[in-house]
């Protein structure tokens, strides 16, 4: 159902910066690049994750309650991304571990504060 995710930032080399290396843990890659914003993804047809200066010039900001979640398919996996996420500098928004039955996650947020997790479920 979801296409893309689009994530506001107001520094974007250095933001992409943090991106290319975090999402490299997932295979992810560019997939599209223009004078405003960058798409990664890891397939054509699956979801993928863009990020942008805003349309309007205005400076971008978080939005409250509003988070990405990144799929993987393992706890390894979990672990090593959000551990990555933190030594980019991103700031931990709750430590990799399971939540609830079957669900394991890490919550953090990137370099312009937007929160994001990567789970597993099983």
């Amino acid at each position: 159902m979801i296409g893309y995710v689009t994530l506001g930032t107001n520094d974007l080399p250095r933001a992409a910066a943090f991106y290319d290396a975090l999402l490299a843990e997932i295979g992810g890659k560019r997939t599209m690049e223009f004078e405003r914003g960058i798409v990664w993804g890891v397939a054509p047809d699956k979801p993928s994750l863009g990020l942008m200066k805003p349309f309007d010039g205005k400076a971008a900001s978080v939005g409250n309650g509003v988070m990405v979640a990144l799929a993987v398919d393992s706890r390894e996996k979990v672990d090593r991304v959000y551990k990555k996420a933190l030594a980019l500098g991103g700031k931990d928004e709750g430590p990799a571990g399971p939540r609830g039955e079957g669900f394991y996650a890490g919550y953090f947020r990137d370099l312009d504060g937007n929160k994001l997790d990567v789970f597993c479920v099983g």
